[in-house]
């Protein structure tokens, strides 16, 4: 049987086909879509049948699953909602392993963003959820007593026990900038683990990307449409990589005439009122998500010394101002594989 093996792999050099093209061909595409952490989540992957691609594709969902209940902010029992209502002043609690690993992150990328990105924002965007259902801002003296909820110094970690202690009554976390990122990653080592090497998970504005599919370069993606159900921009070709937009296409308000967006400045407390998106492409999305975010607050000058100062990290960022749209590149941008 190996001599046969070798004389089919010598025959296909000689007709001029890639051996491994031959192995390639025996991968079938499986698509699946299913609604988790409140959005449609889309798994591709390419296995030899259905009976390694379904039960792959449902553990990855599960994986989703089970981070929801840890990261919600809308289930008043989900991890997160938990420790908000019991941590307090000399009352730390002790939390799992991925609330953890998030936490941690998104405190050191707060740092590092001088405050663009704070998980500890949760009070204001509860006042802006209300605004974007009656179309009525908040009062000034709402987002006074919310804004002195907020500020990351606020939370404090203890690494030997895994422990948060919150250190201002009525705060509330919210992951929402980073969690999608970090599921993705999870349902991709989920894939990996049932030997799925070609994949991509799609969660909202994060995807991940596994091994390039049987014969491409990459996995084709597109960047940053100007408008809903337009065209792309540009297209790239990714593999073992992330991607993540934050802005303000689908999430936004209008209220008195202003476009405010989602993404708020935890500073001010306001959201931005000039159209912009921000599209991070990184080495997984834990790290992808985040950093979105924190660039689209920061603005593009800001934002582009933090990510050039990012290892991995490059960024394309689109903003209107006064009405004219205006384009930026980081260097590791330019240099990324462009796909027609």
């Amino acid at each position: 049987m190996e001599r046969l093996l070798r004389l089919l792999i010598a025959w296909l050099m000689v007709l001029g086909i890639p051996a491994g093209a031959w192995a390639e061909g025996a991968l079938e595409r499986f698509e699946f879509t299913q609604t988790e952490m409140a959005i449609p989540i889309k798994i591709v992957l390419y296995a030899a049948d259905n009976t390694i691609a379904v039960p792959a594709a449902r553990a990855a969902f599960d994986r989703f699953h089970e981070l929801n209940a840890v990261f919600s902010d809308y289930d008043p029992e989900s991890e997160l909602r938990r420790l908000c209502d019991t941590s307090s002043v000399g009352n730390p609690v002790q939390v799992g392993d991925d609330l953890w690993r998030v936490l941690g992150r998104a405190l050191k990328l707060s740092e590092q963003s001088d405050g663009a990105f704070d998980v500890t924002i949760g009070p204001v965007v509860r006042l802006w959820r209300s605004a974007r259902q009656t179309k009525e801002l908040p009062s000034p003296e709402s987002l006074e007593v919310a804004l002195e909820r907020v500020g990351y110094p606020l939370v404090k970690l203890d690494p030997e026990r895994h422990t948060v202690e919150l250190l201002r009554p009525k705060m509330r976390l919210d992951m929402g900038g980073i969690a999608k990122g970090y599921a993705v990653d999870e349902a991709m080592a989920v894939l990996w683990n049932h030997g799925i090497s070609r994949m991509m998970v799609e969660a909202g504005g994060n995807i991940g990307f596994g091994e390039a599919p049987p014969q491409k370069p990459g996995w084709r993606v597109g960047v940053a449409p100007p408008e809903p159900n337009s065209p792309p921009r540009a297209y790239l070709w990714l593999k073992q990589a992330a991607i993540s937009t934050s802005g303000d296409m689908w999430q936004y308000v209008v209220i008195n005439g202003t476009r405010y967006s989602h993404l708020i400045d935890p500073k001010t407390g306001m959201p931005l009122v000039d159209h912009c998106q921000v599209t991070l492409v990184g080495p997984n999305g834990l790290s992808t998500d985040g950093l979105s975010t924190a660039v689209a607050i920061l603005g593009p000058e800001k934002g582009l010394k933090l990510v050039e100062n990012t290892p991995g990290m490059a960024a394309f960022i689109v903003r209107m101002v006064d009405g004219q749209e205006k384009t930026y590149e980081s260097q590791r941008w330019k240099e990324l594989a462009k796909a027609e």
